[in-house]
């Protein structure tokens, strides 16, 4: 499938097995994440733009797997708590 796209004012066809609204939804994240840049800064080249939003978007994906990992570390730590006194119940102590 080959969905049209507008990013930072040009147009891409982009194809994918995703649905279209969901590679629109994608496209339109980054567009604005583009625009955040270039306002904020005052940035003329669209090249330093899209690499900024790149590295904008990319702070995002490794703050989001930080805090993903570290919830996963705190289930462990509570299903092991919650084993061990289920051990010491069934063992009588």
């Amino acid at each position: 499938m080959s969905v049209k796209v507008t990013i930072y004012g040009t147009e891409y066809p982009v194809k994918g097995e995703a649905d279209s609204d969901y590679i629109q939804e994608v496209a339109a994240y980054v567009d604005g994440k583009m625009k955040e840049v270039a306002e904020s800064l005052s940035v003329k080249s669209t090249t330093k733009v899209a690499i900024l939003a790149a590295l904008n978007i990319t702070d995002e994906l490794f703050q989001l797997r930080g805090s993903s990992e570290n919830e996963i570390e705190e289930y462990e730590d509570r299903l092991t708590l919650l084993a061990d006194r289920v051990r010491k119940g069934l063992a009588g102590e």
